[in-house]
């Protein structure tokens, strides 16, 4: 293998103007914010109707270019902005600039360490991520392999995807492996709210008959007395998880729902959990059947690994949040991740787009519910030069 090292850490943010439609950032018309969504901000009648108004887009995606002495080039992405990209630039680049790019696991702690004082979750999490991801499509394009076959190579054929989705019956007509629809009103809605989330279940699984699975996704908006009426009236209509009902950090509060509810659904959380340490916190609390890491924010794959691996000591599933390619190549080598997550993300919800955008070339779609991932090095995608990226500042 060449030897070479890596000579530039760029960080960018993304031009909404010109891609249209920035993952982070989505415009209107969308379903993901034209419907009534339960989230944290519920509880406040002037943020309750729309996620935009109290800035859930605020910060938009930091997209991260590694390049090698040699001219390669790795990407990574989260979700962070400009505040991302000052962080990468000033702080995080000075890791991993004349570094060996085999070196991910140095490089890793070294960002970790160093961030300790301001970080450990959050942003400074997103930012790492974006600098982590990009240096494995670099290390995979300088072998000459797909991400997972360096972390493994394959433990299926072809990969399981179910979709989050407005209308969980043309998923189902798509072929996928069981549908997710957003909790719509949240304990701040009283009694009527409920009814109308029972309805809304109800009127899915009419839609989609008696064995499609259905899921239910709460968006950290719930308490754990409402989550638990919330469980027991959706009973009928036979839920196969609720997800992230409550504020992450609520530890004792999962432990308490999953007990209360685990003879009806499964609970499942993660999405918002940073690190091995955070979902070390989950396992040994018995919060969650199901742990939903995603791959872009909680520290991005030499992270994510060390926390399927853990996962794997106690039986417990892996089904990252939908990050796309980047997620896929993780549960391509791990056993204990048996399907993935496809956000339906056309406004819609009637038609396929890839989860990035316009942001990546030959982002991989799935196909009558399985996801084929090509044998191109790295990630297996590339960035699509024809976008505006928007440097916020230059480096001192």
């Amino acid at each position: 293998m060449k030897n070479v090292r890596i000579k530039h850490v760029r960080a960018y943010i993304i031009d909404p103007v010109e891609m249209g439609a920035d993952y982070h950032n989505q415009h209107d018309p969308h379903w993901i914010i034209d419907l009534p969504v339960a989230n944290p901000m519920s509880v406040y009648a002037d943020y309750k109707a729309r996620r935009t108004s109290w800035g859930i887009n605020a910060l938009g995606t930091v997209l991260v270019e590694v390049e090698l002495d040699d001219g390669a080039t790795g990407l990574g992405c989260s979700i962070g902005g400009e505040p991302a990209c000052y962080i990468i630039e000033r702080h995080l680049s000075r890791f991993v600039e004349g570094q060996d790019p085999r070196n991910v696991e140095l490089m890793w702690d070294q960002m970790w360490r160093a961030t300790m004082p301001y970080g450990r979750k959050g942003l400074t999490l997103h930012a790492i991520s974006a600098v982590d991801l990009a240096v494995w499509d670099c290390l995979g394009k300088l072998r000459g392999e797909p991400i997972y076959a360096l972390i493994g190579g394959k433990t299926k054929d072809r990969l399981p995807v179910y979709a989050t989705t407005a209308r969980p019956d043309i998923a189902k007509d798509w072929g996928f492996q069981g549908a997710k629809i957003p909790c719509r009103y949240g304990p701040g809605d009283g009694v009527e709210g409920l009814k109308k989330n029972v309805a809304a279940m109800a009127e899915a699984r009419a839609a989609v008959g008696p064995d499609f699975p259905l899921r239910l996704d709460c968006y950290m908006s719930l308490t754990v007395p409402y989550a638990i009426e919330l469980a027991r009236a959706l009973a009928p209509y036979n839920l196969h998880w609720i997800e992230e009902c409550l504020p992450p950090d609520d530890y004792d509060g999962y432990a308490a729902l999953k007990a209360a509810i685990g003879h009806l659904c499964l609970v499942t959380t993660g999405e918002h959990e940073y690190t091995r340490y955070g979902f070390r916190e989950l396992i040994a609390r018995k919060c969650a059947d199901i742990l939903q890491p995603d791959i872009n924010w909680v520290g991005g794959l030499t992270e994510a690994r060390r926390i399927v691996a853990m996962a794997s000591a106690w039986d417990i599933p892996v089904i990252p949040h939908g990050s796309s390619v980047f997620s896929y190549h993780l549960q391509y080598a791990f056993t204990n991740c048996p399907v993935a997550e496809f956000l339906v993300m056309s406004p819609q919800a009637d038609r396929m787009a890839p989860i990035f955008g316009e942001l990546f070339e030959n982002e991989p779609m799935p196909e009558g519910g399985n996801l084929d991932l090509p044998d191109r090095p790295g990630w297996g995608v590339e960035l699509n030069r024809n976008l505006k990226l928007i440097r916020p500042y230059q480096r001192d």
